[in-house]
């Protein structure tokens, strides 16, 4: 064998020849570990109207009248109707509930991301290696 073709053969095989040494490049593999971003979750927030019934107290009036009835003479002097005068017209009021509805602001609610959890977490991984073995001459 020629000293060209022998090489050819281990250059193309990762093997430089010298006239004192061979050479060999040993590869292996690395574990390289990284991470990546991923949507797990998307949160909607949503308004929906929950009722409830309330009761409450409400204080309403009216007016009532008491008819006083008090003996008179001749000699007492009133302002009063004369015989087949007008009616006395007296208008009595009362209260009454009324319930109306309004809306209003009751309270601001705020929705935003505020920590990144960090957490450890172990990878495995087998790796392959080169080994460079030689065989004495015999």
């Amino acid at each position: 064998m020629n000293e060209s073709t022998s090489t050819g053969r281990h250059a193309a095989e990762g093997i430089g020849a010298t006239d004192e040494a061979l050479e060999v490049i040993r590869y292996e593999e690395r574990l390289h570990a990284g991470t990546e971003r991923f949507p797990i979750e998307r949160i909607r927030v949503e308004r929906y109207i929950v009722t409830e019934e309330q009761t409450f107290t409400v204080e309403v009036r009216r007016e009532e009248v008491r008819v006083f009835r008090e003996p008179l003479d001749e000699s007492t002097s009133v302002g009063v109707l004369e015989p087949g005068g007008a009616e006395l017209v007296i208008t009595l009021n009362r209260e009454e509930v009324m319930v109306s509805k309004r809306i209003v602001p009751s309270e601001l609610v705020r929705v935003r991301k505020v920590a990144v959890v960090t957490e450890q977490k172990q990878v495995t991984a087998t790796l392959g290696r080169e080994v460079v073995d030689y065989t004495p001459p015999s």
